[in-house]
């Protein structure tokens, strides 16, 4: 387990460095920002802001709210077409996950590993985990669930905080030590455990199936790490998500099988719709793939080596933000860029979220921009 948290930490460091990383000899130059014709309008319709977010925030959006947290913990529902707040908690102690978020209880985990539950901002109640937590809680069905970093799953009454069980799977040598995979398809619960995308009942805490999505390789265990990266994307039955550095696939979360899956590296989660999955690989290539079959639709470069967040899909346009703080606009048709907008020059530090036409990003200084494509 030391070796775990050692190796985890040291690559989270890497992976959040941000511009930081490109002062090194070694680091590969960041594409150079393209000429941009706007072929959409879009402007930030409101701001706020949060404490520095140097951990892996999760924005919820649910409702007519997004929730969001600072590293200092303090918590707050804001209203999407104003940005109003509508309750602002403090935890009190700095956050290493969050937030999850059905509507009305909102979760988050902290450095000292306890998930702590909020209701309409009052502190409900607080449990502590046997190992760290760094992918944001997921709040269903009067339950929440926690992924720790050994990918554990822990569950627990969201009204009383009672643990009702823990999903314990055969160990990894190392496991990754970045926001894992964690959803729900109807009433099954969707977990990331190594390569493998898991169905768990989410009464008992049973497998239900598992479908491998990645193949590890390499030399030794670093070289194999694999594990499933957030965020993850549903489409009806589909449900697909990336192997760390190995691949991205698809299963049929129905029947718990691989639909196709297509080697490729890659550090972060995924976004799509129902006919495309879209992601960044290691290089930050944007990938178009196919949903149905995996077939690649097209590759766009003009963003390499700048850090992409995750993406995020809204109508017929992609939307991700880089380390330099921009938000890019892209065409999901071709790949183009359509608009760029800026928010505080620091990198954006988690996935774009959407309510309506409402998007939401957020900085590592603590930037809240909302934005409006036209």
């Amino acid at each position: 387990m030391k070796l775990l948290h050692l190796f985890g930490a040291l690559l989270v460091g890497g992976l959040m460095s941000g511009c930081a990383l490109f002062g090194s000899s070694n680091a590969a130059k960041p594409a150079a920002l393209e000429q941009v014709t706007p072929a959409i309008a879009g402007r930030v319709v409101w701001t706020g802001r949060v404490d520095s977010v140097k951990f892996p925030l999760a924005i919820a959006a649910r409702g007519e709210q997004f929730v969001v947290a600072g590293g200092d913990g303090v918590v707050q529902a804001l209203r999407a077409s104003d940005g109003q707040s509508l309750w602002r908690a403090d935890v009190g102690k700095k956050l290493s996950a969050g937030v999850g978020s059905d509507g009305r209880f909102a979760a988050v985990v902290t450095r000292d590993n306890e998930v702590v539950l909020l209701d309409a901002g009052q502190v409900l109640w607080r449990k502590t985990l046997p190992t760290p937590a760094i992918a944001a809680p997921l709040v269903a069905g009067e339950r929440v669930f926690v992924l720790t970093v050994d990918r554990q799953v822990h569950a627990f009454d969201a009204q009383e905080g009672r643990k009702l069980w823990v999903l314990r799977r055969p160990g990894e040598p190392l496991t990754l030590a970045q926001a894992g995979v964690i959803g729900a398809y109807k009433d099954t619960l969707i977990v990331g455990q190594g390569a493998r995308l898991t169905g768990v009942d989410p009464l008992q805490g049973s497998v239900r199936w598992e479908a491998s999505v990645g193949n590890p390789r390499g030399t030794n265990e670093v070289e194999r790490l694999a594990d499933l990266v957030g965020p993850m994307l549903r489409s009806g039955d589909v449900i697909c998500a990336r192997s760390f550095q190995s691949a991205v696939g698809c299963v049929n979360a129905e029947r718990g099988s691989l639909i196709w899956s297509r080697n490729t590296g890659g550090k972060l989660g995924v976004g799509g719709d129902a006919k495309q999955l879209f992601g960044a690989d290691a290089s930050d290539r944007l990938t178009a793939w196919n949903i149905a079959n995996g077939d690649v639709q097209w590759t766009a470069e003009q963003f390499l080596n700048r850090q992409l967040s995750a993406p995020l899909s809204l109508g017929t346009t992609l939307v991700m933000g880089d380390f330099e703080g921009y938000v890019h606009f892209v065409s999901k048709e071709t790949g183009k860029t359509q608009l760029r907008l800026s928010t505080d020059g620091s990198p954006i530090a988690a996935t774009p979220v959407a309510l309506g036409q409402t998007i939401l990003v957020a900085t590592r200084n603590g930037g809240l921009f909302a934005m409006r494509p036209e």
